[in-house]
């Protein structure tokens, strides 16, 4: 049996500028991993707080079985498991009602629901809402249904560079709330800069979007990782940060961590306490252990004495 640690003994160096703003600001943040890279965890309540949200990603070619095997074992552990339900993966009601099902009887009652990064559709649904208007997660009792978000656009969707089908897609999600029970929140690509985030919550708001923002943060990595995963993903303008950084030979070999990212967008929370991000969604690119002892030294108590 895994020798169980203590989260809160776990240590590291937190980030520059770390403080109880940072620590705050990553309170009760989640993770996402996918079935592959979860198996190399022996026991996830080594190196996770109790009950913090996993979200388990589908990534096109993977098992559902695979994902179903690590929903359950992480239901098993304690933690509340979110699973993606990628629409234009999914062949037809009846397949997409198998799945809820499926979940539902290992315990899951959340749902990440998205669009997915397929070009053609598999089947009969080519967007997240029409997953939501067939009901049947509320058929079978999920409570926390979160929808995708992209800060910095999504050409996919928007391929004239404009945000304008994006925007459109969130007011109907952000109404989907509004006449439902569900629990919702929008769970965002990863980003390395914080003033587009802020833009781009200021913008939610203009438009009249409520919807809490669980803001995408890629974990520790090398530098060459983060740059192959952001240009794999389509991160926009903030990718600059990693271009930059790539230029400074003596930075070249270093991990990158979402230092200054955190930093400001704690600050930035901290002084409007109504800016929508509400929790810190870490992509750990890098792996697993590595994020979350990353998150570990940014929350340490006596890590932060030590720099007060």
């Amino acid at each position: 049996m895994a020798n169980i640690l203590n989260f809160s003994r776990l240590r590291r160096t937190p980030p520059q500028g770390g403080s109880s703003e940072v620590a705050g600001f990553l309170q009760d943040f989640s993770i996402e991993v996918m079935p592959r890279t979860a198996a190399k965890i022996d026991d996830f309540r080594a190196i996770l707080p109790a009950g913090t949200r996993v979200y388990v990603a589908h990534i096109d070619g993977f098992e559902f079985d695979d994902m179903l095997a690590t929903a359950r074992r992480l239901v098993d552990e304690g933690f509340q498991v979110m699973p993606h339900f990628p629409a234009r993966g999914i062949i037809d009601r009846n397949d997409l009602r198998n799945r809820i099902a499926a979940y539902s009887d290992v315990g899951v009652r959340q749902a990440l629901v998205l669009a997915g990064g397929i070009d053609k559709p598999h089947g009969a649904y080519s967007d997240s809402m029409q997953l939501l208007e067939t009901g049947l997660f509320d058929e079978f009792g999920f409570t926390d249904l979160h929808v995708a978000g992209h800060p910095e656009g999504n050409m996919d969707i928007d391929p004239d560079g404009s945000t304008t089908h994006v925007t459109h897609a969130l007011q109907w999600k952000n109404d989907f709330q509004t006449r439902t029970d569900a629990r919702m929140a929008i769970a965002t690509q990863f980003c390395f800069e914080s003033q587009p985030v802020i833009d781009w919550c200021d913008r939610l708001r203009e438009n009249g979007i409520t919807l809490p923002v669980h803001i995408g943060v890629a974990g520790p990595a090398k530098l060459q990782t983060m740059i192959k995963f952001a240009m794999a993903c389509g991160v926009g303008p903030s990718l600059r940060v990693l271009q930059k950084r790539a230029t400074d030979l003596s930075k070249l070999v270093l991990p990158f961590e979402p230092d200054q990212i955190l930093s400001e967008l704690a600050a930035h929370k901290a002084r409007n306490p109504d800016f929508a991000v509400e929790r810190v969604h870490f992509f750990p690119l890098g792996g697993i252990t590595k994020t979350t002892e990353y998150v570990s030294g940014a929350t340490s108590t006596e890590n932060i004495r030590a720099r007060a």
